[in-house]
């Protein structure tokens, strides 16, 4: 089959002047799902909800600055002839998770030094969220038709598995490209289910559910970087998220072994929910 249009416009909603897109859109919502998920997480470690809350109201906002300031960077041969106002232009696409993390990560250590609270802790309850919304998030690349792979080439089991609203969104220019944005979403499912799992079945030290999140994140972002043809560069063909990911496997690797040598802290005493009993009938 020939796909030769894209079945989804980028725009979600024009008023007047004002254009919504699809792409802020859905990284809103995968933000807004995030939160949720993180506030019954501390409800039942027994945090105050607003204390994590008072923490979002400034991770969001540094994380995006970071992520577009990363972005920019790596592109600035994009930037550094056009109107001045496309450097912050956001809703046109253009963020990198990796810069996301570091602003995200910046502002947890500040904020748990002058709210006194366990930095890993923070990160541990925040880690699940941050996965999940990712994978929202990449769904908003879909809509851009971007942070995809190579052409699809003919014949390719790919065209049978993959749905055809999917295949038909990622023709470009009557190109089939492949949907690497499909595949970390996917892959960042899985990742957001084992951490969920370690935080209810497992006996983890703390730190160390974020710490397996930023390992198992960077694992399925090597390799899916090297699929990609919008990579951003360092250097000739070094590619700047499969480096940052080895760094960020290595430092992860070493930070767990450090600190299950350093640290007995564990959620094995958090208090859970008791089931109430039904009075039996005489």
């Amino acid at each position: 089959m020939v796909y030769t249009s894209a079945p989804f416009d980028r725009v979600f909603i024009e008023i007047g002047p004002l254009t919504i897109y699809w792409y802020g859109v859905i990284i809103a919502t995968g933000a807004a799902i995030g939160l949720w998920l993180a506030m019954k997480e501390a409800e039942r470690l027994g945090w105050n909800k607003d204390l994590l809350i008072d923490f979002l109201i400034y991770a969001v906002p540094i994380a995006i600055i970071f992520a577009r300031i990363y972005y920019v960077t790596f592109e600035w041969e994009r930037y550094s002839d056009g109107p001045l106002w496309k450097v912050i232009a956001i809703w046109e696409g253009g963020i990198a998770i990796h810069g996301a993390v570091i602003g995200g990560v910046v502002t947890a250590i500040v904020f748990s030094r002058v709210r006194k609270i366990p930095f890993w802790q923070l990160a541990d309850i925040v880690a699940p969220s941050l996965i999940l919304g990712q994978a929202i998030g990449r769904w908003g690349n879909f809509m851009n038709q971007e942070a995809h792979g190579g052409p699809i080439p003919e014949g390719s089991v790919l065209y049978d598995i993959l749905p055809d609203f999917i295949l038909q969104q990622m023709t470009i220019d009557g190109v089939t490209y492949q949907p690497t944005f499909l595949y970390e979403s996917l892959w960042n499912i899985l990742i957001f289910v084992l951490l969920i799992y370690m935080r209810r079945q497992w006996n983890p030290i703390r730190g160390e559910i974020f710490l397996t999140y930023a390992i198992m994140y960077s694992i399925g972002r090597f390799f899916i970087e090297g699929m990609r043809t919008d990579s951003l560069y360092v250097v000739g063909d070094l590619r700047t998220a499969q480096i940052v990911s080895i760094l960020t496997i290595i430092i992860g690797l070493i930070l767990i072994f450090y600190r299950r040598k350093t640290t007995t802290v564990r959620y094995k005493d958090v208090p859970k929910k008791k089931k109430k009993m039904k009075k039996r009938k005489k």
